[in-house]
Formats: C-alpha cells, structure tokens, sequence
C-alpha cells in the first residue's frame, strides 16, 4: 500500500509518499480498499501538531474516507467483502488502504460516487449537528454563514435552505461570493480580509442592512478572530450563535452582547457529539442520506488531487482559497 505520511511536525512540503505493508483487520475493524479521501482544516493543524489529536508518527493526515470493503476482522457483523463504505477516520485517510473500526463505518448508496461519500460526512454533518440539534434553525428564521465559500460553510448552506432558512453568506472575495449565490445563497456580504475596528463597523453594519431590524437569528462562524464581534452585533433577540472554528483565530467579545441581544453563544463540538449521542448521529446522517437523495445538498467538490499531489490541497486549505471541498483519489490498485 501506499500512504502519505507526516514524518516530522511541518507544513504540507513535510508529508512523504511511501510504501508499507498491506494492513490487516484486527477484531472489530474492516480492511478498506480507500478511493476517496476528504480534506479539511483538521488535517492542516494536525501536521504541525497544533490540533488537539496528536498521533504518533509517522501517520497520514485524512480524517475521513470512502471504500470498498476488502477484509472482514473477527466479530464483525453486517459487513462483507465489496462493501461500499465511507468512514471517519480522525487520520490515516491519505492512503490507498486503511483499518477502520466497524462501527465508525457506514454503507451509502451505489449512486452516490465515491468522491462525493469522502465529503460528505464530516461537512454535513458539523453542519447539520450545528443548525439542527445546537440552534434548532426554524423556517423563516434569518441564517448567517461566516467563511460560507468552504466545506462546512457550503455545506451549512445548503442545509439552511433545506431547513426553509433565509441564508446570508459572508465571504472574503467576489469569487466566493458568486459561489455561494450558485449553491443557494440569498444574499452575500464580502468582508475585509484586514479586519481593524473601522472594518468590523461596516461588517457589523451590512450585516444589519441586509438583515433587516430583527437582526440575524443564527450565526454559523466558521471563521473565528476578529470576524465574530461584529456578526455577534448584528443578533437578533434570542438568537444563537455558533461557534463552529476559528482559522482566524479564537475571537474575544465582550460578554455584556450576549446579555444585551438576549441571545446564546452555543458550542459546536460535532466529534463528541457523534461519541456521546450514538444514537442521534445515526438519525442525522440517515437524515443527510435522504436529503442527498432528493438532490437537496450534494458536496461542492472544485478540485480533486491525486494521492502524491495531496500536499497541494492541504496548502489551498491553509491559504483559505478552497471553494467548497477539496478531495484526494487514490491510484488504481
């Protein structure tokens, strides 16, 4: 097998392409003939051994893949040989055959493309965790989406339309912008890439225009830094906000906002999430299947990199350039 791996802590140029021995399925887990693997931001940060899962080395970055079963480990029930499964992996997705433990795995349908299996879970399902269990989004209600021209903003998104939302997406560039008016957007605010207190005032500003006098019941920030203040601003009264990530780093807000907007600040934290509640994990993601189905939300794939170029799509993450996801095939075996 072959696997892109990080040897040492560094940026993308650090990661090696290597052979190894084909794994074997332990008990409980399922050998995967990977075709597909998603990027996102995680795997970014977990190479420079800035995230909070740090693997021993050396590991391939990819937290999430899709396959066909080619072996069955002991005590594994449900699943057989040339099943088509994808998985979240938390790592060790940039190669072309990976262990997964069974019950992370999960059978999707033959008409959805390998491609689109490996962006699916993890995208869709932060989001739809987020509007749906953490702000319980109703129809009518007014969405915002910060850093709405990548994989989880995209993905939010769609949802929000699916769930009957108004959706404002806040972006950095035109380009973006355009974008998020071709997947469903209904309105789009093209924020300064040097956000200075002159610049969060007319963000915060727009925000209301656009909005209108209620304010913004859901913010879906993506972003983080000093992009958070002024979306908080622009709430409207019990409204939640949501704290999805911060590539532009940890915002500080003041906290009288919360109390005079009357609204919440509420953490997104989809991995435990799937940990701790089993059971509504797998209704959501039957859930997401549906809507796929109904050509409701479909991942927003702009570029594919095969498995030796898989450095280059970690670096259009770091760069904030990725347009919707970014995905890694795999070589023929």
């Amino acid at each position: 097998m072959q696997a892109l791996l990080s040897v040492a802590p560094g940026g993308p140029d650090t990661l090696e392409l290597t052979t190894l021995p084909d794994p074997v399925p332990e008990k409980g887990e399922l050998l995967v003939g990977v075709k597909a693997a998603g990027v996102n931001f995680p795997d970014t940060l977990m190479i420079q051994n800035l995230y909070q899962i740090k693997p021993p080395r050396p590991f391939a970055p990819g937290g999430e893949i899709a396959g066909e079963v080619l072996g069955v480990g002991e005590g594994v029930n449900g699943f057989e040989v040339g099943d088509r499964v994808l998985a979240l992996t938390g790592f060790g997705g940039f190669a072309t055959q990976l262990t997964v433990k069974a019950a992370t795995a999960v059978k999707f349908p033959a008409s959805m493309p390998f491609d689109d299996a490996a962006c699916f879970i993890f995208t869709y399902g932060t989001s739809y965790h987020a509007l749906k269990d953490r702000a319980a989004l109703q129809p009518g209600e007014t969405l915002l989406v910060l850093g709405a021209a990548g994989g989880v903003g995209s993905a939010a998104i769609e949802l929000g339309k699916a769930m009957g939302a108004r959706v404002i997406a806040a972006v950095s560039s035109q380009e973006k912008a355009d974008f998020c008016r071709q997947i469903g957007a209904d309105d789009t605010i093209v924020y300064s890439r040097q956000m200075d207190r002159d610049a969060q005032k007319a963000f915060s500003g727009e925000i209301k225009a656009i909005a209108g006098a209620n304010g913004v019941d859901v913010v879906y920030d993506a972003v983080g830094g000093d992009y958070a203040e002024p979306a908080l601003r622009s709430m409207a009264w019990n409204g939640r906000f949501l704290v999805v990530g911060f590539p532009a780093g940890i915002p500080k807000v003041p906290l009288n906002l919360p109390l005079l907007k009357g609204c919440q600040v509420v953490g997104v934290f989809w991995g435990a999430s799937v940990y701790r509640d089993p059971k509504g994990h797998a209704e959501n993601i039957s859930d997401l299947f549906d809507l796929y189905a109904n050509s409701q939300i479909k991942p927003q794939i702009s570029r594919r990199f095969p498995l030796a170029d898989a450095s280059e799509a970690l670096k259009l993450l770091n760069d904030r350039t990725v347009l919707g996801k970014v995905v890694v095939t795999m070589p023929e075996s």
